[in-house]
């Protein structure tokens, strides 16, 4: 998307998704009636207002003028810290913090809306917000009541923003070789010692403070992640009054310069006796970490919807302008949009789009449910690994496309599309690669029970293949063969990992296999969606544009499952 191309949210879809698809209205469900879906698409509309006119026209500066260290203090772009001071005093920093830590409690189901705008209309500046989040659901889990009162509500209000500090210079993937020490002091607090990397939005100059969560391991403790602990430890100390004393033992020591996500700070940080704060029990911190992980991850698959519907709006609006050649079987002057083979790159990114939107939503929903339900937390935590990893890697595909609809222009900085490349690249990478999400899908969420939630995840998608052959109409009955063949191919290669067991057969297939579920999922979102419009009494906009995108999404993205089926049943090849 060119800076002169506005964005647009996509409220329209949210709207359909909240009151339709899932066949109730799923906001009113989750607040127990508090708001309903018509609330919730009048909050997507006015994050939406405020991403285009105050967060997007930010987008391009941010990447050509970038994050900057000058003195041992990174500096933002123009416009970034008013941008911030304005997202906050507007709510939205607050507006889906949990009750319990004192915020307004949105359902994560309208939370997944917010996070995709605020993602599309700029996604290093979401990047913060997202972190803040994190924090929060972290503390909330886990600090005790003087670190709710110094530091949990702060960063509820947005006056500090939080980070998670895990990555070490030899320490990455492998947590357990974290080497940051933490030395108990008499008065209680301990002294941090050792170096971060890769902290995104670790320093910055747009709030007053920053609240570090981070990983470090205590003396004596034992060695692996099961010796870890988790500190709170403020870039600058609080006073007893709660007013901000002085700059804690915490170095910006460089930033690093990155493919894309200019503007979002990534800091290397050193710690000298800074002063930290045990959160939850000692040695129980990757426990507590986890939380954050979990929120970032759901995250990331927020991040990989904006950045792709951002890259569809562009490319859309740049075919619909462009005239280039004579175009089969259209009239002269025909823009390249109805080309056929832009036409086919356009709509594949629109249903991939919106599959990712719609399990966006769908996940959020679970996690609303859940509660004591152990059934619907174990379905809402097999789709962690799956959104993350899936969205994110399509999210490369979608915005590799969009490139490709410019052609030649999309290779050229200024229309944007390269940006939305460059900034997608990193979403399969941090937050846990690809291959960590497979691996947690198939170890944690697979193979510990036997197959027994993705197996119920199965019997749902059948039940939506029966309620399509049952609506009728030829996109339906296409959709439904489809999806039934596809779930098919989706048991025999699970019955295959359930055999591999825990080996290396099952780790070298894994991320085929998380792909496979991901084109499944999408493709029964869209099925739903099916349902849902050929159900309407009268014909309304958008119901062609539905249908279209979902007998695309069948014949074009959910085929791909028997493919990856073959592979994940071959195993590992010597």
């Amino acid at each position: 998307m060119s800076a002169a191309t506005p964005y647009i949210p996509p409220t329209a879809d949210y709207a359909f998704l909240y009151r339709e698809a899932f066949g109730r209205d799923i906001v009113a469900e989750a607040s127990g009636g508090a708001i309903t879906a018509d609330d919730a698409v009048e909050i997507i509309a006015g994050a939406g207002e405020f991403g285009a006119s105050v967060l997007a026209p930010l987008d391009r500066q941010g990447d050509q003028v970038g994050a900057r260290l000058e003195n041992g203090q990174v500096h933002l772009p123009d416009g970034f810290a008013e941008a911030y001071q304005a997202l906050v005093e507007s709510g939205w920093v607050s507006a889906t913090a949990p009750e319990s830590a004192g915020g307004d409690g949105l359902p994560e189901s309208v939370g997944a809306g917010l996070g995709e705008v605020w993602n599309a209309s700029n996604m290093a500046f979401a990047l913060c917000w997202m972190l803040g989040a994190g924090a929060i659901h972290a503390l909330d889990a886990a600090a005790s009541d003087e670190l709710r009162e110094t530091y949990l509500t702060k960063l509820v209000s947005g006056e500090w923003t939080g980070t998670m500090n895990l990555t070490e210079p030899e320490a990455g993937t492998d947590l357990g070789a974290i080497r940051t020490t933490a030395t108990p002091r008499e008065d209680g607090t301990y002294a941090i010692s050792g170096q971060k990397i890769f902290i995104t939005w670790g320093d910055h100059d747009i709030a007053e403070n920053i609240v570090h969560l981070v990983l470090a391991r205590t003396p004596g403790a034992p060695e692996g992640a099961k010796g870890l602990s988790l500190f709170v430890a403020p870039r600058v100390l609080v006073n007893a009054d709660g007013s901000l004393g002085d700059r804690n033992g915490i170095e910006t020591i460089a930033i690093e310069h990155k493919l894309g996500i200019h503007a979002s700070p990534t800091c290397v940080l050193s710690y000298d006796d800074a002063t930290g704060y045990l959160v939850g029990e000692l040695h129980g911190g990757l426990a507590g970490m986890f939380v954050m992980m979990n929120s970032a991850r759901v995250g990331m698959g927020h991040q990989a919807t904006g950045i792709s519907d951002r890259a569809l709006q562009g490319a859309a609006a740049y075919a619909a302008g462009r005239l280039q050649g004579p175009v089969q079987g259209r009239p002269a002057g025909t823009p390249i949009a109805e080309h056929p083979d832009v036409r086919r790159i356009l709509r594949s990114m629109s249903s991939r789009v919106f599959a990712m939107r719609a399990l966006a939503v769908h996940v959020g929903d679970l996690f609303d449910r859940a509660g004591d339900d152990d059934a619907t937390l174990a379905m809402a935590e097999l789709f962690v690994p799956i959104f993350k990893g899936w969205a994110s890697e399509e999210a490369l595909r979608v915005t590799s496309d969009g490139i490709q609809v410019y052609g030649g222009m999309g290779f050229v900085e200024e229309t944007g599309a390269a940006q939305h490349y460059r900034d997608s690249r990193i979403i399969p990478i941090y937050e846990g690669t690809t291959a960590i999400q497979s691996n947690d899908l198939i170890g944690r969420k697979v193979l510990r029970d036997q197959g027994g939630t993705v197996s119920a995840l199965f019997a749902q998608i059948d039940a939506t293949v029966a309620a399509l052959r049952a609506a009728g109409g030829e996109v339906a009955v296409r959709v439904a063969d489809r999806l039934g063949r596809a779930v098919d191919a989706a048991r025999t290669a699970t019955d295959a990992l359930l055999g591999f067991g825990a080996g290396r057969d099952a780790s070298a297939v894994s991320v085929p296999y998380l792909m496979l579920l991901g084109t499944l999922v999408g493709g029964w979102m869209h099925a739903l969606a099916v349902v849902a419009v050929v159900a309407h009494q009268t014909p309304r906009d958008e119901d062609a544009a539905r249908l279209t995108d979902a007998d695309f999404y069948a014949a074009h993205h959910l085929v791909r499952v028997h493919a990856l089926a073959e592979t994940v049943t071959a195993g590992e090849i010597d």
